[in-house]
Order: structure tokens, then sequence, then C-alpha cells
């Protein structure tokens, strides 16, 4: 075993990220149909590592200090470029996405029992490759693998582990070119509004000298981690509710206070949005970069056949579904077509994995504000409420 500390860590997440920037730039089938540098380049690298502890009995050992905190200033990010009037403007598609969620949960859960039914397996079992580990990914099967142990699947946790880290790679993989399908095939187009343009800092300051632009850096990491200290205290009386969050859902609710109260004050200076996207965005790839990096694929080789089949059709369903219902329920516009990126993201991955394949179709088709917006909100305050509810209901009628 080799034990790579938090800077090795995130060094061999930065080399992962360069790797998928290379190999995105080289292969040109990568780019265009918007599979994520940071997917590539993980991959490459979980790849070698497998075959490290394939051939040669070596294993990595990660820690992932500073990735949690590159998933906290990403999210805390998002919070600041949420202004009212975009929420007003995402009602229709922030409560069509909780309606689809919802129902692509039931189905998850329907479909992998179903199948375990059909091939005279315990109805139970098709729960590791349902919701559990699809919606909700590494953290929602962490947390039922005792009550699946107790209802007797031997190895509940592995399983899942394996399952969930299926879902992370199929998610990222399959977003993106759902999306570019959509676009290219309907002739859709974003509507020009550029990250940049978001907020009254943003509008109003023309930074033009070296100095000036370090100085709208600096205020805006102030602003970022000052947000990320509040937002641990909001977290703190969140969890007086009873009801588990994202550790991330209130440093990204405090920034969208601070961001609206901000633009509200008459004559403010208002924050600092396009430097915190820009920061966010970093950060986000730096995450992804040291997540997929550290999958351990070697789970995945002890997947039987009844499960492989499970997973596949888990696939094909949020593929169809994300087509033939997600998209026209959306709008049929640029919007759905990036939010159906993002659907795919967390229906079979997690959030984080979302906003990496939206930001790569916007990245080649053009950015838009409003699924930024909507996608957090559900994957962060939504998705597990649902997911969780929608389980334990499973459990007790199968």
């Amino acid at each position: 075993m080799i034990v790579l500390d938090q800077t090795l860590t995130a060094a061999l997440g930065v080399l992962s990220l360069l790797s998928g920037r290379f190999f995105n730039g080289k292969i040109r089938v990568l780019s265009r149909v918007c599979i994520p540098a940071p997917v590539t380049g993980g991959l490459v690298v979980s790849l070698l590592t497998l075959a490290l502890k394939s051939f040669a009995g070596i294993e990595f050992s990660f820690d992932f200090t500073i990735r949690d905190i590159c998933m906290l200033i990403f999210f805390t990010s998002i919070g600041f470029q949420c202004d009212l009037s975009t929420i007003k403007k995402g009602g229709r598609p922030l409560v069509s996405l909780i309606v689809l969620v919802a129902v692509l949960i039931v189905a998850q859960n329907f479909l992998a029992v179903g199948i375990a039914a059909a091939m005279n397996l315990e109805p139970v079992f098709g729960m590791v490759a349902g919701s559990v580990s699809m919606c909700g990914g590494h953290g929602t099967s962490a947390g039922f693998t005792d009550l699946m142990e107790k209802s007797g699947i031997i190895n509940a946790g592995s399983i899942m582990m394996a399952t969930a880290t299926f879902g992370l790679i199929a998610g990222s993989l399959i977003g993106g070119p759902i999306a570019e399908i959509l676009i290219t095939r309907r002739g859709l187009a974003s509507d020009g509004i550029d990250s940049g343009d978001m907020g009254k800092v943003s509008e109003k300051r023309n930074y033009e000298s070296p100095d000036a632009r370090m100085r709208g850096y600096t205020l805006a990491t102030f602003e970022i981690f000052l947000t990320i200290g509040l937002g641990t205290l909001a977290g703190k009386l969140l969890s007086l509710t009873g009801i588990s969050f994202p550790s991330y859902f209130g440093a990204m609710l405090c920034a969208i206070v601070i961001r609206n109260v901000a633009d509200a004050v008459p004559g403010g200076a208002g924050i600092h949005a396009k430097e915190i996207g820009r920061i966010g965005s970093l950060c986000l790839a730096l995450f992804l970069g040291i997540a997929m990096c550290s999958l351990r694929l070697w789970e995945l080789a002890g997947l039987a056949l009844p499960l492989c089949l499970m997973l596949l059709s888990q696939v094909v369903f949020i593929f169809l579904f994300s087509i033939f219902i997600a998209f026209p329920l959306l709008g049929c516009d640029y919007n759905a077509a990036v939010l159906v990126s993002g659907l795919c993201g967390f229906g079979l991955g997690a959030t984080p994995n979302a906003m990496a394949n939206m930001s790569m179709v916007c990245s080649r088709h053009g950015y838009i504000n409003l699924p930024f917006i909507v996608v957090p909100i559900v994957g962060a305050a939504v998705l597990d409420i649902i997911n969780i509810t929608v389980i334990s209901l499973f459990i007790n009628f199968i």
C-alpha cells in the first residue's frame, strides 16, 4: 500500500486533469461529444492504478482533504452566481426537474427490482443497483450498507460501492454526448449570456491593470472563505432539523443570501462574481481530477452477470428517459439540453459530475446561467430527501 498525502493526491489530480486536456485535444471526438477533460484523464490514471494493482500488487491510498475543499469552494461559487431574478426565471425548470428526479428514482428501483425478480433473485438484491447507488452515489450507498446487509445481501457495502463507481463513470460519459445530440440535431443555441456578466461588480468594473485584476481575485478569495466560514455555522444550524444536508449546502445558501443582499444595497460595491466564478471553475476541475483518478476500478471486476445486466439497463433507461421524457418536459430548448446533461450526471453519479457535464457542454456551445442554479438546488436539497424516502418505502414493501 502506497499512501499519498493530500498534496500528492492533489498533484495526481492535476496530472489527470492535464492528461485529460491532452487526450481531448488529440482525440477530437472526446471534446466533440463533450466528455469532460477530468473524466478522460481520471480514467487514464485509474486504469494505470488498476494495472499496478493487478500485475504488481501495488495499491494507492488517497487523502481527499484538498478534494473536499475544492468541492466546497465550487458550490460556494455557484451560490454567488444565484440572483433572485434568475431564480424567478428558473421556476418552471426547477419544478420540472424535481418531478423528473422523483420519477427517475422510482423507475430506477422498479427496473432493478424487476430484473432481479425475473432472474429468480431476491427482489431486495435489485436495490443495490437501484437508486441507492445510482442517484444516491457513494454517500447513500454507505448509509444504507447496514440495512442492506440485514436484509440478507452479503457484502452489500462492497457491491454498492462498486455499482456507485460504475454509475459515476457512466454518468460522466453519457451526459455530454446526449446533450450534443440534442443540440446539433435540433440546431439549438444559447442566448449569449456570459458567466462574466453576472453580478453588480462584474457589470461595473473593467480592470485594466494586472494589479487591479489581482486585487479583484484577492477580494474574491476572501469573500469565498468568509462565506464558507458562515456556511459552516449555517450547516450546524441546519443539522438541528434532523435532515441530512451535503457539507456544501450551508455555504451555498449563505452565498446566495450575500449575493442578493449585496445587489440590493443602493450604491453598494456588490461582490466579485466574475472572479468567484472563475475560481469555482478551477476548483471543480481539480475536484473531478482527484475524484476520477482515485476510482477503484478493480471493484467493478467482481460484479456478477445479473448485476451487470441491471447496471447496463440503468444506463439505457436514463438515455431514453433523458431524450424522450426529460428533454420535452424541460422545454426542448438549449436550457433543456444542458439540464439533461446534468440530469445524467447526478442520475447515475453525483452533483459535481452533473456540473462538469454542463460546464463541458457550455464551453462548447455557449454559457447559460439557469442550469447552474437549478441543478445544485435539486442535487443538494431535494434529491437525497426524495431518494431516501423512496428507498425506505421500497425496502419495506419488497
